[in-house]
């Protein structure tokens, strides 16, 4: 299980990127590198939350996980 420190860290540096994506598509389609910029920094904000949510719980989830053996020699 990951802990929260590095869900955290991988939430952010994810978005980072993210941010960089969604304001650039965001100015293409406006032509307007301010409202570019803020839906960046909105879109970015709410991705976090729903990020890090979604990565606790997917850590609960055992489906693909391999069990440790029983013991070990």
């Amino acid at each position: 299980m990951d802990s929260h420190y590095r869900s955290i860290v991988k939430t952010i540096s994810y978005r980072v990127f993210g941010a960089f994506v969604t304001g650039f598509v965001a100015w293409a389609v406006t032509g307007k590198a301010g409202l570019g910029a803020l839906v960046g920094i909105v879109d970015t904000t709410v991705k976090i939350a729903v990020y890090y949510m979604h990565e606790r719980i997917w850590n609960r989830v055992d489906l693909g996980r391999t069990k440790p053996p029983e013991y070990e020699i």
